[in-house]
């Protein structure tokens, strides 16, 4: 997560103060590198493919995709381990039988 907002961060703050702006190869060198390293860290997502497309655009990379596309994984990967956890099981009435 602090790797996604710190680029998105470099990306809306610091390289629209150099004269390419968002047309600057430090913009696109910076967005393969975090694509490499978020991949390596969290795995291959498919949200992490449209971010990285739409931070090759100048102009579009001014929104922070990195940052939402992270939120996303962690949001899926936080339903699946709690849809994963093995539920304990208590009967309602210990020691009693149905008596239906």
């Amino acid at each position: 997560m602090i790797l996604a907002m710190a680029a998105d961060a470099l990306q809306i703050f610091v390289f629209p103060l150099f004269a390419e702006g968002a047309l600057s190869p430090a913009d696109d060198v910076l967005d393969i590198a975090v694509a490499a390293v978020l991949v390596n860290l969290l795995g291959w997502h498919w949200e992490f493919l449209p971010a990285f497309l739409a931070e090759l655009v100048p102009g579009v990379d001014l929104v922070p995709f990195w940052t939402m596309a992270v939120i996303s994984v962690y949001r899926k990967w936080k339903q699946t381990v709690i849809a994963e956890e093995p539920r304990e099981q208590h009967p309602a009435l210990e020691g009693r039988q149905n008596s239906s």
